[in-house]
């Protein structure tokens, strides 16, 4: 087979900053804004001729969407792989300056519809306003929560010096941290990356020093990322108070098209699944050799002796193979990601941590950043995010407006991409390799659920805390400790808890994404009754699939769910999802 290159090629964007594409649609982009300001103080004056201006509009905003979001991808993708490009940098700035703008234009269209009476006829008079009826819907719904035009420019603004810097110096930090450690050959200068991925190593004493190592290595960057998150979560505050919403978790939960009802029942659902996990983390230390409780390190260890190391042309070959057996269209589109380089997989310094994959529907593509070593973490890593890309697929046919799902939905195709390949890789494995197998599915599980559950927690008692003022570092780690003991119980070590653990983990520092941790255990819950169903209906599920899919960027989190034969209000859902994990769990307890 042939070497595929693990750089990704973004060539597909534009060949550099200083190309002519790239500055023509920076032009283009300006002018754009422009032309809409002037048609907005000419036409929204009046609501007559109504149908035609919301047309305009509409056809205005896809314009102004697809230019900027091949703008901002393009430097945002290249700051990812490498956070020392200045340049970069310095293009991101003036991207976001730019985009500011389009608060100018949103706010007075949604103040303006607001006004509209009989909004319903008018939708049914023109085919482009009915394919676009939700998201028209939905900007009258948010006009209660928006500000007067002038002051909402001026926070849009104020956010790039504020949250956004916040969020820039954060990722600097720790996209160019290095750790100091020793293994045995003396002492070493590592990148993040690379220290993180040995807690997955099958050798205890590389799992200690690393985390040992990075939690040494985390005072350098301490105080500089706690004031990133003191002034950016100080920010979402504010702001929230400003808006009328009365704390972050009800912005977050009306931004995510989700109610309340849905979120309780979930989180009970998990907490009564606690005590289960926590006889698979006794089990598990049992396995590696420790005596009673877990030490914190040893949880992302690899149980079983299961060697097998793939190739980068090897897991694309196996994850091809088994997405195809779902769907046709899905194994295509892992192959064509694979040998067009849409996948940056390269271990090196300066890289962004974590894995993501952004859908550039401007050029009906995804980009994808990982980390790959070889091991079956880093295959189902792979899977996850092609996932993503395979959801950035189906809503390219769609109308641009209609792409931008939610974060609770925003995990089901991943989770789903996971799911089939965790089941095929069993399918194909020996007894040792089962083992290990399902340790790491329910490595995955318990990161998803109870990790999850600990960040939701940390986060939600962040933000009370806040409001009396900023957190000093020791409080930061003494509230993450409690969180982690909260979630955990007494299945852990308590004194290897991670103190740290909000300093590497990015989402804390979206400003606009808040509570970006409960979405993955909703992900993971919906897709495996989604993959039950697909069990019951064998390729018949497929076009439905799809169309759950297409569904989520038009649709709130609910009616989704009720397409797809699932009540998400009915605790008796989350309990028999919980239940397929729960039956992994008990074959995991049933090693000898």
């Amino acid at each position: 087979m042939k070497k595929l290159d693990m750089n990704w090629s973004l060539s597909e964007l534009y060949s550099g900053f200083e190309s002519k594409e790239y500055l023509d649609d920076l032009l283009k982009l300006k002018e754009l804004f422009d032309e809409v300001e002037k048609w907005e103080e000419k036409e929204l004056k009046s609501l007559d001729n109504s149908k035609e201006k919301i047309e305009m509009f509409i056809a205005y905003n896809i314009k102004l969407r697809k230019v900027s979001g091949k703008i901002s991808a393009y430097s945002r993708l290249k700051n990812s792989a490498d956070s020392s490009n200045d340049i970069a940098k310095k293009e991101m700035s003036k991207v976001n300056n730019i985009m500011s703008n389009m608060t100018k234009v949103n706010v007075k269209f949604t103040k303006w519809i607001s006004k509209i009476n009989g909004i319903d006829e008018i939708i049914k008079q023109s085919s482009i306003i009915e394919e676009h009826k939700f998201i028209i819907k939905e900007m009258i719904k948010k006009e209660s929560h928006m500000l007067s035009e002038h002051k909402e420019i001026i926070l849009s603004k104020m956010s790039l010096t504020g949250s956004n810097s916040w969020m820039n110096l954060r990722n600097e930090l720790t996209a160019n941290h290095m750790v100091e450690i020793d293994l045995g050959q003396g002492i070493q200068r590592k990148s993040i990356n690379e220290v993180k991925n040995l807690l997955y190593s099958k050798d205890k004493n590389e799992r200690e020093k690393a985390f040992y190592s990075e939690l040494e290595s985390n005072r350098n960057i301490e105080i500089g990322v706690a004031a990133s998150l003191n002034g950016l979560k100080g920010e979402v505050l504010t702001l929230c108070d400003i808006k009328g919403y009365s704390s972050p978790l009800e912005k977050t939960l009306i931004d995510s098209r989700m109610d309340e009802e849905i979120l309780n029942n979930m989180l009970q659902v998990i907490e009564e699944s606690l005590p289960k996990f926590r006889e698979y983390f006794l089990k598990k230390s049992k396995l590696l050799g420790n005596e009673g409780k877990m030490p914190i390190y040893d949880r992302l260890a690899p149980v079983g002796k299961n060697n097998k190391k793939y190739t980068y042309e090897g897991a694309m070959e196996f994850i091809v193979k088994h997405f195809s057996s779902f769907s046709r269209n899905m194994g295509e589109l892992a192959k064509t990601a694979f040998e067009n380089r849409w996948i940056d997989a390269e271990q090196r310094g300066g890289k962004r941590g974590g894995a993501f994959c952004s859908n550039l529907h401007c050029i009906g593509q995804s980009r994808i950043l990982s980390s790959f070593n070889g091991n079956f973490k880093n295959v189902n890593t792979l899977a996850h995010e092609l996932g993503h890309a395979y959801h950035g697929y189906v809503l390219s046919k769609e109308s641009i407006l209609n792409t931008s799902y939610t974060m609770p939905l925003a995990e089901t195709a991943s989770i789903f991409a996971e799911t089939l390949i965790v089941n095929a890789a069993l399918k194909e494995a020996n007894k040792e390799e089962t083992i290990s197998i399902l340790d790491a599915e329910l490595t995955n599980a318990s990161t998803v659920i109870v990790d999850i559950y600990a960040r939701f927690l940390f986060e939600k008692e962040f933000f009370n805390k806040r409001k009396q003022g900023d957190l000093s570092v020791n409080e930061i780690k003494d509230l993450m400790i409690w969180a982690q003991k909260e979630a955990y119980g007494d299945a852990i070590e308590e004194n290897t808890f991670d103190p740290y653990a909000w300093i590497h983990k990015v989402h804390y520092y979206y400003a606009e994404r808040n509570f970006y941790n409960f979405p993955y255990a909703f992900g993971l819950l919906f897709s495996k009754g989604l993959y039950s169903e697909y069990l019951k209906d064998g390729k018949d599920f497929v076009l439905k699939y799809d169309n759950i899919l297409r569904l989520t960027g038009k649709a709130n989190v609910y009616d989704v769910g009720k397409y797809a034969g699932i009540d998400l209000h009915s605790k008796k859902f989350w309990r028999d999802s919980m239940e397929i994990v729960n039956k992994t769990i008990d074959k995991f307890l049933e090693i000898k």
